[in-house]
């Protein structure tokens, strides 16, 4: 079982977002929240393995209680839940170490894999959000394409191949077939990586790449 903490300010959407993902048969709700300070202290005594949190609530937003919530030893893995789209809001969750962001209107069966694949340890994107945050990417300037690169230039060729297939949303079993590698071989590579970066997850390690205009480049 999948063990998840909803985070949201309203009791019906907790409510909701419970029965939806107990529905799917192999997640179980541990504890809910209302901001992300009860976020915290409810992620530190239930150990969920992924939290889906809102993004505006009273009290301690999302985008503070995700940045509380990655700074735990062994944190769980954040989904962000909003009504809004907004750049501002997606950069700022990854910015803050989430791995999914997800608008609530998310069809319950997407929410569910949602939290599978996230739990699996890949990243989750709304594709309405994917399609924008690429797009943002691309209109970023050539000193921060320069200052990308030089902080990748300390990974090994072996370990950047891995990030560059990391950006391009495959799972390590995908990466392992691709590189011909065995896929502890490229959960290691990704962890030193991450390491050697000073990055909390791959979301971030996608968007290094992204900035670095590596993504699409042969090899």
């Amino acid at each position: 079982m999948i063990r998840v903490l909803i985070v949201d300010d309203e009791a019906l959407v907790r409510s909701g977002l419970r029965m939806i993902l107990e529905a799917a048969g192999d997640i179980a709700v541990v504890a809910e929240a209302r901001d992300g300070a009860e976020a915290v202290e409810a992620a530190r005594r239930h150990r969920p393995e992924v939290v889906l949190m809102d993004v505006r609530m009273p009290g301690t937003d999302g985008l503070t209680g995700a940045a509380a919530v990655a700074r735990l030893p062994d944190p769980p893995r954040v989904i962000m839940l909003t009504t809004f789209d907004q750049d501002e809001y997606v950069h700022g969750a990854l910015r803050a170490g989430a791995v999914g962001f997800l608008l609530k209107d998310t069809p319950p069966r997407d929410l569910a894999e949602a939290v599978r694949t996230v739990a699996a340890g890949n990243a989750m994107l709304a594709p309405t959000v994917t399609r924008r945050l690429i797009s943002s990417f691309a209109e970023r300037g050539p000193s921060v394409a320069d200052q990308a690169r030089a902080r990748l230039a300390v990974l090994t060729d072996r370990e950047r191949d891995v990030v560059r297939a990391v950006a391009r949303g495959l799972s390590n079993a995908d990466i392992a077939r691709g590189l011909d590698m065995a896929e502890a071989t490229v959960k290691a590579h990704v962890s030193r990586a991450l390491a050697k970066l000073g990055l909390t997850n791959r979301v971030q390690a996608a968007i290094l790449v992204h900035d670095a205009r590596l993504d699409d480049s042969p090899g």
